[in-house]
């Protein structure tokens, strides 16, 4: 399901972003990313989108990230080591996935980021898991 499609959830939306790759709901603690079909996300699109996220929340700032793979593309896991080196502001990330390659997808790129990670199998949950920080931090 797409965020801006669920009644339940488009309330949390602030500010919608679309860029060339992707969308990006900014929402008051957390950051819904639903990117484009059949892409490749490398370090230049990663650099994009945390410079996006640092325009929106500033650099102090910690945040939830949610990816909505509700579309298949591919993604350099190593970007996130590099990642987590370069910045700091997530606090937690939500993978929700559709379809088996997509889990496959999310097992793999949980496996290198540092924040706290959760693969969830809808959207609901991965805003649930997220809008609660006591969950993912003890």
């Amino acid at each position: 399901m797409k965020f801006e499609e669920s009644q339940n959830l488009s309330k949390f939306i602030r500010k919608k972003i679309e860029l060339a790759f992707g969308k990006f709901f900014i929402c008051d603690h957390f950051v819904v990313a639903e990117l484009n079909h059949e892409i490749h996300v490398d370090w230049l699109i990663i650099q994009k989108i945390a410079h996006m996220i640092i325009d929106q929340y500033g650099t102090s700032r910690k945040i939830g990230f949610i990816s909505n793979k509700v579309n298949s593309y591919s993604i350099d896991p190593y970007v996130w080591i590099t990642f987590s080196q370069e910045y700091d502001f997530i606090e937690a990330a939500a993978i929700v996935w559709y379809t088996d390659a997509g889990f496959m997808s999310a097992t793999l790129e949980k496996m290198f980021l540092k924040s706290s990670v959760k693969l969830c199998e809808s959207l609901e949950e991965a805003v649930h898991w997220i809008s609660n920080p006591e969950e993912f931090r003890s």
